[in-house]
């Protein structure tokens, strides 16, 4: 036979050493130049209860690898050159990721490199062969949190709903609600993204080793994405009746939270015995215990022809780290001061609230406080010249009022179009109630001279602007005034945004250099 190609009787073992030790020195190449994003997953693992479970993925993972490490051996193994171009790909969309500052994408990126590298070096057919096992990995990338707020909502609107069928007095106010003699929240620990993200993770683990019919795994990975989100609700009603009905003494301490897991792990159990009668793992277990038939000789290739695909994957997931640090050497520019000209009347006055809003340490900042009128608006201008972690337009760490802030209330907010001179425009409307007073509030990004209000379009063009090395600045504008509860201030702001406008965009122009 030639020296490129031989048939072989070799033991499996000894046909998968090369190729592994290929994609063992490929993998460790690869988490050395993603390190530091490998290393975000990790720190999230370590700090968050909600992900803790991560720590767990790539041992699981190795274990389904190891499972069918008989399937896998049957398996030709060709190296496969069309994984190069979308390994290149998945870089290039780590690099955007990591200049807009969007760890779950760039966390992704980093996962989807580590299997295209299987498949370079292995094949097709042996990727598709350990699909699930390698897709498990995907489990690792913390994400989720952008769903909190709607899992608060649908916990909160489900509790009041069951509450209202006791016929009990309840008002609701967003994700408040009143009860005589009680008043409940539902803040982020009780949102269900916990139970929700495990049970999804257990739910797919469970689905794929008792099932083999597709959508059977598909119906019951959905199962584990559904049941949770409604048994969160029943839980956060439970808590409600209990702790009513007891005035106010059980299930509001520790065993509050002994409580949620207790019931997560009953429901959970209840799941996966319902799963069990319609299980197909039995068939296969009886299959495989069968007498296994002799296989034909397949093909071995030299050692070369793996060490070149190898060698290839490394120097194309070398390209996008190195342009990555080659954007964040770049010199940062220390922009001038904010200045806002009072414009159409508005002159500046004391403060009249002493809320102020989280934004993380912008570039530079304007407060300030104006009246027209009798009516009061505040300003606030958060500017950032050069977005980066800790520092950025737009991230979670940016918000109204903390959670659980003990003086104010966040009782909605939502994006609405709303009317700014003759135009239209979409802003975020947010309301704040304290014992002292009601905030209607406005907010909206200011990039390149324009509103952008959805945060994916907001992170898309900062980070399209960074990766051309273009100045990737932009900023947040909040407006607010006081307002009477149940009372329409809409038109307070919409003259302020109208006469101020030009002024912001002047002030925000000059600190862009534009």
């Amino acid at each position: 036979m030639s020296s490129v190609l031989s048939l072989s009787p070799e033991t499996p073992l000894a046909r998968w050493r090369t190729p592994l030790l290929m994609v063992a020195m490929l993998w460790l190449g690869l988490f050395a130049l993603y390190w530091p994003t490998f290393m975000s997953m990790v720190d999230i693992w370590d700090r968050s209860e909600t992900y803790t479970h991560g720590f767990l993925i790539f041992p699981i993972s190795f274990w389904l690898l190891w499972r069918n490490r008989a399937r896998a051996a049957a398996l030709p193994i060709v190296p496969d050159w069309r994984a190069l171009p979308l390994m290149l790909l998945t870089g290039a969309g780590w690099v955007l990721a990591q200049a807009g500052g969007v760890l779950v994408v760039s966390q992704y990126a980093f996962v989807t490199l580590l299997l295209l590298s299987v498949w370079a070096v292995l094949g097709w057919r042996v990727l598709w062969a350990l699909f699930f096992p390698f897709l498990f990995l995907y489990f690792s990338v913390p994400v989720g949190e952008v769903l909190i707020p709607k899992l608060m909502t649908f916990t909160a609107n489900f509790t009041v709903a069951a509450i209202k069928l006791t016929s009990l007095p309840v008002y609701q106010e967003g994700t408040f609600f009143y009860l005589p003699g009680s008043e409940w929240s539902v803040v982020e620990g009780c949102s269900g993204l916990r139970y929700l993200i495990s049970a999804f993770t257990l739910s797919c683990l469970y689905a794929y080793l008792t099932y083999r019919t597709p959508w059977r795994r598909a119906a019951f990975a959905v199962a584990g994405l559904v049941v949770p989100v409604f048994a969160n609700g029943l839980r956060a009603f439970t808590i409600v009746m209990i702790a009513y009905f007891s005035d106010m003494k059980l299930a509001l301490g520790i065993d509050h939270y002994i409580y949620g897991w207790v019931f997560f792990g009953f429901v959970m159990l209840i799941l996966f015995w319902v799963g069990t009668f319609w299980r197909e793992d039995l068939d296969e277990e009886k299959a495989e215990s069968a007498p296994a038939t002799a296989a034909a000789p397949l093909a071995v290739l030299p050692p070369g022809r793996y060490l070149g695909v190898a060698a290839l994957a490394v120097l194309v997931g070398f390209l996008w780290p190195a342009y990555a640090r080659h954007l964040d050497d770049r010199p940062t520019t220390v922009p001038p001061p904010l200045m806002v000209v009072p414009a159409g009347g508005w002159q500046p006055v004391a403060p009249f609230t002493d809320w102020q809003p989280h934004w993380e340490k912008p570039s530079q900042q304007w407060h300030a406080y104006y009246a027209k009128d009798g009516h009061q608006v505040m300003l606030e201008i958060d500017y950032y010249a050069t977005q980066k972690q800790g520092s950025e337009l737009i991230t979670t760490g940016n918000y109204f009022i903390h959670q659980k802030d003990p003086v104010w209330s966040n009782v909605g907010q939502r994006i609405k179009t709303v009317r700014i001179g003759a135009q239209t425009d979409q802003v975020l409307v947010g309301h704040l109630h304290s014992r002292a007073q009601h905030l209607l509030i406005w907010q909206w990004n200011d990039i390149d001279g324009r509103r952008v209000m959805n945060d994916y379009e907001a992170k898309l063009i900062l980070a399209w602007k960074k990766v051309r090395g273009h100045a990737d600045d932009g900023a947040s504008v909040i407006i607010a005034t006081p307002c009477p509860d149940k009372g329409d201030c809409s038109a307070v702001l919409e003259d302020f945004a109208q006469a101020m406008t030009p002024a912001i965009r002047a002030a925000i122009a000059r600190e862009g250099g534009r």
